[in-house]
């Protein structure tokens, strides 16, 4: 696609500034009404949804004209997808596919960000996004993991970049791992030879780097036989799941998040949690789990002349309510001990962690400020912890943390079910 190729859309936007707001039918007071954090920390009509809409279809009838204040909308957005599911509660139009297009096409004419010009060469040069040297697979040494460029498995864990170089996110790696293996799971991991999954590539506009990323990955999988994949990290999900169906590489892999498969693992009996977590608990969903986990729709038509933005056959939408919200509930509710309170902006309209879209490495103030945003409603729960299940967040919520100065507490959803095993 490109950025012409939604001008109908870019066209639609009627400013009536739906894309900034949880919908007023579910707004349950003033606070933590917002539902996306460029508007909300900026507050200037630009920074929305459908701000950007409209610069993108001013661009389309007249021209790209690239501005230093332009590139400061562009680069500060998360990508998070809320503006376009909150818009799309009463419409029918792509507010996040022609963003992320306009993302794209700055990316095409040079007009890059250096912090995310410097990620990329870091993932063309060492294959990870996170600056990740030496062995990809050293986490796992004496843990007696299958090697699945080796040995032939039911099921290849994707382990992460992140996860699988972060010292203080290694945990995870090695908690996942342990949990599959009480199960009696028949399980391996690449290891050394993992690669990115191309996922934040996409989010900070580098197409082509991301379908590179993504055809090492299927390549490697076809070839070991593997059938099906779990990751731990949302954004892989994401990347897995429904980026790499909508370029026709996924075929019939089959994707599954932790949360998916342990919730599975708990229901067949397989996984027992028996010991109790005596923890007050909020969740957080994660953007690229939540709402843009939802699978990809594959859609081919025309539109029909006239005014009206009426296509044949019908368009169906995305609209993020079938993305990945129950699972990671049963398995926390599932754990003896553990109080659950939801917070107010829940499953498809919830806060972003700030991590997203290239503002973690462009822009870290303003992806802390919006993690701190998120501790604020955590926090007035009444819960004790902050569970989650994407490492991006929960690294994210951690440094938001240390600055304010709360107590909260973050767990990933897998140190909780470690806990209870």
């Amino acid at each position: 696609m490109s950025l012409e190729q939604y001008a109908g859309d870019l066209a639609m936007c009627c400013r009536c500034s739906a894309c900034k707001f949880v919908p007023m039918q579910k707004v349950k007071g003033t606070d933590f009404s917002y539902v996306c954090p460029s508007i909300s920390r900026y507050n200037f009509h630009a920074y929305s949804g459908g701000g950007r809409v409209n610069i993108g279809n001013q661009a389309v009838k007249n021209g790209m004209n690239y501005t230093d204040r332009l590139l400061h909308v562009v680069y500060n957005c998360q990508l998070c997808g809320a503006c376009d599911t909150s818009c799309k509660y009463a419409m029918d139009m792509e507010v996040l596919e022609p963003i992320t297009e306009f993302r794209m096409k700055c990316i095409e004419d040079g007009k890059t960000n250096p912090a995310l010009e410097k990620a990329i060469a870091g993932l063309r040069k060492t294959g990870n996004m996170v600056g990740g040297l030496g062995k990809r697979g050293a986490w796992a040494a004496g843990l007696g993991i299958k090697d699945a460029t080796k040995e032939k498995v039911d099921v290849l864990f994707h382990v992460g970049c992140l996860t699988s170089f972060d010292p203080e996110m290694q945990k995870l790696a090695k908690t996942t791992a342990k949990i599959l293996q009480k199960a009696g799971v028949d399980f391996g991991i690449f290891g050394d030879a993992e690669t990115c999954c191309g996922g934040r590539a996409y989010q900070m506009g580098y197409k082509d780097d991301f379908l590179a990323q993504a055809k090492k990955n299927m390549a490697m999988i076809k070839k070991a036989g593997v059938k099906t994949l779990v990751t731990g990290c949302a954004d892989g999900y994401q990347a897995f799941k429904v980026l790499y169906d909508k370029f026709d590489l996924k075929g019939d892999l089959e994707v599954l998040h932790i949360s998916e498969y342990i919730a599975k693992l708990v229901k067949s009996g397989k996984l027992k949690l028996k010991k109790k977590v005596d923890l007050s608990v909020t969740y957080h969903d994660p953007c690229r789990l939540g709402r843009q986990g939802e699978p990809w729709i594959h859609w081919s038509g025309k539109k029909i002349p006239g005014d009206r933005f009426v296509f044949d056959p019908p368009k169906e939408y995305r609209r993020g309510i079938y993305g990945v919200y129950e699972p990671p509930r049963d398995v926390i509710k599932a754990i003896p001990g553990i109080k659950f309170t939801e917070m107010t902006r829940i499953k498809e309209y919830s806060w972003c962690c700030g991590a997203g879209g290239g503002v973690n490495e462009s822009n870290p103030d303003f992806a802390t400020w919006t993690a701190q945003k998120r501790i604020e409603e955590a926090v007035a729960t009444g819960a004790e912890a902050l569970v989650t299940t994407c490492p991006w967040c929960e690294k994210t919520f951690n440094e938001a943390i240390k600055q304010s100065g709360s107590s909260l507490k973050v767990y990933d959803i897998v140190e909780l079910v470690e806990k209870a095993l």
